[in-house]
């Protein structure tokens, strides 16, 4: 039997368009050629640009986690007092990396499915002085989006400093620095930038940037902004090693993303998931996340109760039927499945990605029309069509 194409539809990494892999194929050069070091220049500059921030756009060799830990490693020291906004699994991770600079965390805890709200953060911030607060904008567990822009308001209102974790949620998710009071946003390559794991993405604000001066020397050294930012000005200038392909391959993403329109992008990723959200939904499976805090980037579904689903053997036959998706984490773990949807996937994919959850979902057993999901993911998608003309 000819087994079909794998679409990888996981939370990230996300599929790569062929432009993109075409610049992670060519011949490595020499990390001094000039014409890297202009396409170096273009691509942290395209960054600062575009996500409007004032201060310094880093693009090192590594993880989001990398990230994560970075942001925290520059602005703040032991003793410094943290609230997390935890919103699910990756919202916790933030607790154990704070905790092992020695810093003095609180963290406020939505139900996964929910999010942490405006209100909760003003609540704390009203009876305490806090540092710095960190939220993730886009929860991977739970398909929950946080809102960023009245939280950012209310923490500056406070004069904390606002970390964002965009992995989830950068390129697809609305971000900017500037209106929305973050002071650092972390992401990385594989998720909404649709590029290859293994690029960690920074940036820093005028004021943390301040903040990372008036600390002195950190114990870090790979992670520090000070080792970094000679190099984000001037690429020529040598700290480690650049992943020369990688950050051509991220020069094509932002070339697509300019392409395309930052703001449209953003739409497209809005409009997109309601019309998926609603086909999935046809088929018996519910949307963990609240609907008033869905993501734009994925979505967390859960098997109908009723249907007995063996989670570990849906995924499989998922896999049989040309889809890969992720199963969930927590105590939802073997309780439905987590899609990505965001990035450079088209409605081919988004088709196809459907298509392959109907089969997989009647070769579980569960009773459902054939094509009903699909005509309703075709019709979204018309509309969306004929909305742009």
């Amino acid at each position: 039997m000819l087994k079909p194409h794998k679409l990888v539809m996981i939370p990230g990494p996300t599929p790569v368009v062929r432009s993109i892999q075409d610049q992670m194929g060519r011949e490595t050069i020499a990390f001094g050629d000039a014409q890297f070091i202009e396409d170096f220049r273009s691509v942290v500059k395209d960054l600062k640009e575009l996500w409007r921030c004032d201060g310094q756009a880093f693009v090192i060799a590594g993880s989001g986690t990398l990230a994560m830990e970075m942001a925290m490693a520059n602005i703040s020291k032991p003793g410094d007092s943290v609230l997390v906004c935890s919103n699910g699994f990756f919202g916790d991770r933030y607790v154990d990396i704070c905790r092992r600079r020695g810093l003095q965390v609180d963290v406020i805890s939505a139900p996964w499915g929910k999010s942490v709200t405006p209100e909760d953060v003003e609540g704390k911030l009203s009876k305490k002085k806090y540092d710095i607060v960190t939220a993730t904008h886009v929860e991977t567990s739970t398909g929950v989006m946080a809102p960023i822009a009245e939280i950012g308001k209310i923490t500056k209102e406070h004069d904390a400093l606002f970390v964002v974790d965009g992995v989830a949620a950068t390129g697809g998710a609305e971000e900017y620095l500037d209106t929305m009071g973050i002071d650092v946003l972390i992401s990385c390559s594989q998720k909404a930038f649709g590029v290859a794991p293994g690029l960690a993405l920074l940036w820093a604000s005028k004021k943390a940037l301040d903040k990372r001066k008036s600390l002195g020397t950190i114990v870090d050294s790979y992670m520090d902004f000070e080792k970094w930012l000679p190099v984000m000005e001037d690429p020529s200038k040598y700290w480690g090693t650049p992943p020369i392909n990688l950050i051509w391959a991220l020069k094509q993403s932002l070339e697509i993303i300019k392409e395309e329109g930052l703001e449209e992008r953003y739409a497209r990723h809005k409009k997109q998931a309601a019309v998926v959200d609603e086909a999935v939904s046809s088929m018996g499976f519910s949307v963990l996340a609240d609907k008033a805090f869905r993501a734009p980037t994925l979505a967390v579904y859960l098997y109908p109760e009723e249907a007995g689903i063996d989670d570990a053997k849906f995924r499989a036959i998922a896999a049989d039927e040309g889809i890969y998706i992720a199963g969930c984490l927590g105590n939802y773990a073997g309780k439905g499945f987590r899609m990505g949807h965001m990035g450079n996937i088209d409605k081919h994919i988004l088709i196809s990605a459907v298509a392959a959850i109907e089969r997989t979902a009647v070769r579980n057993g569960i009773k459902l029309e054939l094509g009903r999901a699909l005509g309703i993911l075709q019709r979204g998608l018309i509309e969306e069509s004929i909305n742009q003309i």
